[in-house]
């Protein structure tokens, strides 16, 4: 089992920045990647970005070039850097861990962008 705490949304002014964090506790070990999914009101939940354990990143092209994810190993914890926020990335943002064939997800931060 693992489980994932999010923290780190609020709300911020169009062209700011915000950092969340994803801090994982229990089987870690057994996590072979990681990601954010963002989901807006009435509508489905979408990839933002992934990083597995090789390090390797994928991002949406929506955020391109405005997001990074990393990871610190040592404190079990996945970063999103959002840079330059758009209030099309307004939304709640969900931790994701894939561990063997099981994914896990965290409660969610809200992300809200005002322009």
């Amino acid at each position: 089992q693992v489980q994932l705490v999010e923290s780190g949304g609020g709300l911020v002014q169009a062209g700011g920045s915000l950092r969340l964090s994803c801090s994982a506790s229990g089987s870690t070990r057994s996590i072979s990647a990681s990601g954010w999914y963002r989901q807006a009101p009435g509508k489905q939940r979408d990839l933002v970005a992934t990083i597995n354990r090789g390090g390797t990143t994928t991002y949406a092209d929506s955020v391109k070039g405005r997001f990074t994810i990393s990871r610190d190993n040592a404190k079990n914890t996945v970063y999103l850097q959002m840079n330059s926020l758009k209030p099309e990335d307004t939304a709640v943002y969900y931790c994701n861990a894939v561990a063997w064939f099981d994914q896990y997800w965290g409660q969610g931060t809200q992300v809200t962008v005002s322009s």
